[in-house]
């Protein structure tokens, strides 16, 4: 499993749907069905996948502020890329905060 510093969200309201983030960190943005990206952890990364639509069921978690994934450590530089080349500005990238990731599903 991976180590992790950093933790990513995208605040939905400031998402255009560009994708940009997806086609810079694939292990780490998805996009939805409505458009708008989200983010995910991978199994091969965490052990499991799960994608952070505001879905419900196995392998899915909140969206937003909530929806908060864990960032792979391998993964922090593209990642921040990700974030500074977002036209919507909307990735929000956090200190690891272990209390907020037992709670956030």
């Amino acid at each position: 499993m991976s180590a992790t510093q950093l933790m990513v969200w995208i605040d939905q309201d400031l998402c255009t749907g560009d994708g940009i983030c997806e086609e810079i960190a694939p292990d780490v943005f998805q996009g939805r069905d409505d458009g708008l990206w989200v983010v995910k952890e991978q199994a091969n990364h965490f052990g499991e996948d799960i994608i952070f639509d505001g879905g419900d069921g196995p392998g899915q978690g909140p969206e937003g502020a909530k929806g908060v994934a864990r960032v792979p450590d391998s993964q922090i530089d593209i990642v921040v890329e990700s974030a500074e080349e977002c036209p919507g500005e909307c990735i929000m990238i956090e200190p690891y905060d272990a209390e907020m990731i037992a709670n956030r599903i």
